[in-house]
């Protein structure tokens, strides 16, 4: 049966202490008046989970629009923690690991999860390279693939670690192929209450191979519109379908692959350039963060071309000879930083303009 949201799991630790929801209480004041920044946000966030309100608002990052705020119930969030719950098998006791910041979604459901299904959760400061405690083991965690990328020589000791807030690189997924710990890619957002979907990336069963697909969590089923963008049906966490900016390639009613967002699609000659795929055939040649976009061409309507951060460098002949014609960037252009969201996901749009007016195209 799943808790009313003021029904703290006896089992629940925090940092190895058990806390009644009155002591949870005094923790929060505490964590607010603390010189850290992370934190403040902890603290904040379980003042605010505590308090007598039926609904809770979050934040969405900005990375595809401007940033909003959201108000939801705190019992989907509670519905969320527990698919999560039942999807990985997680049992009152087990540990785990927050190394993200608690002012995103991310970071607040891995409170909720501790705090109602009875976690015993430690908190560490959510840098990109972490110090993670080497004589604990834990049973879950999550993280962004930049911190995952940073760590991999010390996250043996999580038995499972998802992964989320972007698209995780084929370079990453190649480097993980040997790590003890079983790796899953997120999809979500902050309007589905953290992931609705998970795809595992390493570790593999024998006999059952890699697979691109994302499967549903339980109770959510997926459909799409007729431009093939994802709409997703989670009667425990909305009260109406979600019909999201995704173009996916649906498997089933519960499983699907992600080719990319509708609006940062390109038509070049009549053909449709997915920048993600690109992005993704090109991670493991260019040590630099980059993005596919595109610019006018009097042939073609759009060509692609590619946006590299920092000082302008010479790419080899060779760069884009796995890509198909139609795909591969007819022009390179530089820029010194690209502009972030204050989670730190590039702006795309943003920094296009910045570009457009810095080389007047």
């Amino acid at each position: 049966m799943i808790p009313h949201y003021s029904k703290i799991h006896s089992n629940f630790k925090f940092n190895g202490k058990k806390y009644t929801s009155n002591e949870l209480k005094e923790l929060s004041e505490t964590l607010i008046n603390s010189d850290k920044e992370f934190k403040n946000h902890i603290g904040i966030f379980l003042k605010d989970w505590l308090n007598d309100k039926e609904s809770i608002n979050l934040k969405t990052s900005g990375s595809t629009g401007k940033p909003k705020t959201i108000t939801f119930s705190k019992q989907r969030m509670i519905n969320s923690a527990f698919a999560t719950k039942s999807f990985f098998k997680l049992q009152p006791g087990d540990k785990a690991l927050l190394c993200l910041p608690a002012h995103y979604i991310a970071g607040k459901m891995m409170l909720v999860r501790a705090m109602l299904t009875g976690l015993e959760l430690d908190c560490i400061e959510p840098k990109i390279k972490l110090k993670i405690n080497q004589s604990n083991t834990y049973h879950f965690s999550a993280m962004v693939p930049l911190q995952l990328k940073a760590n991999l020589d010390i996250v043996s000791n999580i038995k499972t670690l998802i992964i989320g807030g972007a698209k995780v690189s084929e370079n990453l997924i190649f480097k993980i192929q040997d790590l003890k710990t079983t790796v899953f890619e997120t999809y979500g957002m902050t309007e589905t209450v953290s992931h609705i979907a998970v795809k595992q990336l390493n570790n593999f069963l024998p006999n059952i191979p890699q697979s691109k697909a994302f499967k549903a969590l339980p109770s959510i089923t997926l459909t799409t519109t007729n431009n093939n963008c994802l709409i997703i049906n989670a009667p425990l966490l909305s009260d109406s379908e979600i019909v999201t900016n995704d173009v996916v390639k649906l498997h089933s009613n519960k499983t699907f692959e992600w080719l990319g967002r509708a609006d940062n699609i390109i038509n070049s000659g009549g053909v449709k350039v997915f920048p993600e795929q690109v992005e993704n055939k090109l991670s493991n040649k260019i040590n630099r963060r980059f993005f596919i976009a595109s610019e006018k061409d009097d042939i073609l309507g759009e060509r692609v071309i590619i946006v590299v951060e920092g000082e302008e460098i010479v790419f080899k002949d060779t760069m884009f000879n796995d890509l198909e014609n139609y795909s591969k960037p007819k022009k390179i252009y530089f820029i010194n930083k690209f502009l972030e969201t204050s989670s730190g996901k590039i702006q795309r749009k943003k920094t296009l303009q910045l570009l457009k007016s810095s080389f007047k195209l």
